[in-house]
């Protein structure tokens, strides 16, 4: 059932007081004028700036209009309103920390219970008095569905469509990507960004929508917005890990559901440090087209009782208000580092957060997809690794020869360089043990040797520089070996022969 469809139903089964929590103002009004209009009841409006509209014709009372402030006035209106009367009162939250609004809200629950009257209580966040908590029905006002969006798409490309400067044609598939992108977005949001992408791209741009998006991530202070600026061509090797994802970058389409597929859940991935698992995060938002989120563990925990319980809840609404997305947990270990000990060091703070990922991991229904990133395997807890809470687990090994010839040549090209000019097997040679990091620093550090000297980059500086470095394969090789032995029986490896 829609929140429409609730709200009607509530007020025909005569429930005194309903709380809509919700930020869109607009089309609450309108949606509340609609039940109103066919359930035949009296709506009156109240807001503390405007007042009572239409004003309640009133014989008696407890005061006259100038004796009470306006929200004891605006309860003292609808005490002797007639029945089939509807009041919505807006932003009324502020007002509930008055114990005279508290009383009287009280008293007109119970005189209301059964009578053909209604308080409908509107705003952005939900503030409740213990006292009320039995008296008060919340009812959450859901963010514009896909139909609303829709709609709303169909409307603006209906009064743009004789403008010969704006290409509002659409293929059936960029409306229904165009749609999905907007959905977490308010109807206002909606509209505002469309006619922004029409003037500025002059057509209907993702990359406008997604823009907004990011405004809605920066407000929570919680979640990290990163732009689109990698792509898959950028990652060396990790040829299973890419075709396994390439499978599925239109698996939140229309298309896909119908066909049976359920929205991805996540991926772990799994692997030695520096060989691409934070660049996989980026490069797979950038190719399904999606808003990448940041999830630092360290910004959840907070000070005070509770506050790191609600800041996790409150980071999971925000990711999930703007889905489709990608949301990223960097080296997840560390951030719940403190698991083990968690119930003497910070009474069981770390234990509970971690509960509640856990949970909406397993039971989420919006389509964010979690890529988990970790490097040290043994700290995790077992019931992160379970099936169920990931799609798959992958592990990126060190890149074999192969795959260090295509990061050469990734990061040559990135540095302007022609691999062309250079024999990419001895450099591979010679890098053997490498990770994909260690290669990009050793043709930073050539860079940096030809420039010293005033001239152009050459062979012998990237193999002068691999030889001064040690790389991590060998200061930790007895961790890698054990990750390996780790990883061989319980993982998807994320290369075909990586490790030589």
């Amino acid at each position: 059932m829609d929140a429409v469809a609730e709200l009607s139903v509530l007020i025909r089964a005569k429930y005194p007081i309903l709380y809509l929590v919700s930020w869109e103002e607009r089309r609450v009004e309108e949606s509340v004028t609609l039940v109103c209009r066919d359930l035949k009841r009296n709506l009156h409006s109240w807001s503390v700036t405007q007042g009572m509209r239409p004003a309640v014709n009133r014989t008696s009372g407890p005061a006259k209009a100038g004796n009470l402030p306006g929200e004891l006035e605006a309860l003292a209106q609808v005490h002797e309103a007639p029945e089939l009367t509807v009041f919505l009162l807006k932003d009324f939250h502020p007002f509930l920390k008055d114990y005279r609004v508290v009383r009287l809200l009280r008293d007109l629950a119970g005189r209301l219970r059964g009578k053909a009257q209604t308080i409908i209580l509107t705003g952005p966040i939900l503030t409740l008095p213990p006292e009320l908590e039995k008296d008060i029905t919340v009812v959450d006002f859901p963010l514009p569905a896909a139909s609303d969006i829709d709609e709303m798409l169909g409307k603006v490309i209906e009064a743009v469509k004789a403008n010969p400067q704006v290409n509002s044609k659409l293929t059936k598939a960029d409306r229904e990507r165009i749609v999905k992108s907007a959905q977490g977005l308010t109807l206002d949001e909606i509209e505002s960004t469309f006619a922004r992408s029409l003037v500025e791209k002059k057509k209907f741009d993702v990359d406008v929508i997604l823009e907004e998006k990011k405004q809605i991530v920066r407000k929570s202070g919680l979640l990290e917005y990163y732009a689109h600026e990698e792509k898959m061509s950028n990652i060396g090797g990790l040829d299973l890990l890419k075709d396994w994802l390439g499978k599925r970058t239109t698996a939140f389409t229309d298309k896909a559901k119908s066909f049976g597929i359920p929205a991805p859940k996540g991926i772990l991935i799994l692997g030695v440090q520096g060989c691409g698992k934070s660049l996989v995060a980026k490069a797979v938002a950038a190719h399904w087209s999606l808003p990448l989120l940041k999830l630092d563990v360290g910004r959840i925990f907070g000070s005070l009782v509770g506050q790191s319980e609600e800041n996790i809840r409150k980071a999971i609404k925000v990711a999930e208000s703007v889905s489709p997305c990608v949301l990223w947990a960097d080296e997840l270990e560390k951030g719940f580092a403190g698991m083990s000990g968690s119930g003497v060091s910070d009474s069981g703070t770390t234990a509970r957060v971690f509960a509640t990922f856990l949970t909406w991991m397993q039971e989420k229904t919006k389509p964010v997809f979690l890529i988990a990133t970790a490097n040290d395997v043994t700290v995790l807890p077992p019931e992160m690794l379970r099936k169920g809470r990931f799609d798959e687990i992958f592990f990126v090994d060190l890149p074999d020869a192969e795959e260090r010839e295509q990061i050469f040549d990734i990061h040559l090209k990135k540095r302007k360089r022609d691999p062309a000019k250079f024999k990419l097997p001895a450099l591979a040679k010679a890098t053997k043990g490498f990770s994909g990091a260690e290669i990009e620093q050793v043709v930073v550090g050539a860079l940096y040797i030809a420039f010293d000297q005033g001239r152009e980059l050459e062979q012998k500086d990237l193999l002068e520089e691999a030889k001064a470095v040690v790389p991590l394969s060998v200061m930790m090789r007895e961790e890698i070996d054990e990750l390996r032995t780790w990883a061989e029986m319980r993982t998807r490896p994320a290369s075909k022969n990586a490790g030589d």
